[in-house]
């Protein structure tokens, strides 16, 4: 399905271009970390792979019934995403757990450190989960920017706008020098804001060290106290200050942060659907 016709049409509307594609590996195992701008980040990314990649969905997609149901999971199965495994507890657990079984079968896993979307275009702080399972599976993680997605398909548009978007594919990170060090919730953030770092140079993003949860949290409770249909106003200036540069937002107290980050099982992969509003 992905080369015959999801493949094609995704190609006639956003023409991408890839830079990088020397840095794809022939074989075995790898993780693809990419930042997170658009619904549409996972198919582009998927399309321009010579090998199958592999992403967690959520499993509503693959359950639904009648010819609406089996369209969904035709479609969500052809763009190569797998059902999220909650046999083993949270959702994290279940994606940590899938993400194994892919990438011990030699293939490519896609994940997205950020957790969620960007609310605003910037780069936020990543989530250890990419780091547990790069040193659980003993596997590269490579390094992925999308260009111009969000504004391809902003959050809340289900129909794509027809343009060009970029896709940069960074070397190839080796991580065995921490071998057995997993459960190191030290190594793990080091690991991953290494990670961050690499995609912050390819993709020109500014970076926040702060959770991109943490900021959509924000922008909720600000929509909900005001409410109506000045919602999207308060959204636009909780993202952005009032001069219209980006707000500059506080981290958490340390305690959170460690609180937050012990929970490296997280794999932080994003199954957002393009119809909610708040991007969450």
């Amino acid at each position: 399905m992905k080369r015959v016709l999801i493949g094609p049409a995704l190609n006639l509307m956003f023409r991408p271009w890839v830079d990088g594609e020397q840095n794809i590996p022939d074989k075995g195992g790898a993780i693809f970390a990419s930042n997170h701008l658009s619904f549409s980040d996972s198919f582009l990314l998927a399309l321009i792979l010579p090998r199958r990649m592999t992403f967690v969905a959520k499993a509503d997609y693959f359950t639904g019934t009648g010819l609406k149901g089996r369209l969904t999971k035709a479609f969500f199965s052809g763009v190569g995403q797998i059902p999220i495994d909650r046999s083993g507890g949270s959702a994290s657990e279940g994606a940590l757990k899938s993400g194994l079984q892919v990438l011990r079968r030699g293939e490519f896993f896609g994940i997205y450190p950020e957790g969620t979307r960007s609310p605003d275009g910037r780069l936020y702080k990543g989530k250890t989960g990419v780091a547990r399972l790069a040193l659980e599976a003993g596997v590269p993680v490579i390094p992925v920017a999308m260009i111009g997605t969000d504004k391809a398909q902003p959050t809340g548009q289900i129909v794509p706008k027809i343009m060009r978007i970029g896709i940069r594919i960074g070397k190839p990170m080796d991580f065995s020098r921490y071998a057995g060090m997993q459960d190191d919730r030290f190594v793990l953030r080091s690991i991953t804001d290494e990670v961050m770092y690499e995609l912050m140079l390819l993709s020109g993003q500014e970076y926040v060290d702060v959770y991109a949860s943490t900021v959509k949290d924000r922008i909720a409770g600000k929509v909900k106290e005001i409410g109506g249909a000045a919602a999207h106003i308060v959204t636009d200036r909780v993202r952005r200050g009032g001069d219209g540069k980006p707000e500059a937002v506080e981290a958490p107290p340390e305690s959170a942060e460690e609180t937050t980050d012990a929970d490296s099982s997280d794999v932080a992969v994003d199954a957002d659907e393009p119809s909610r509003a708040s991007g969450s």
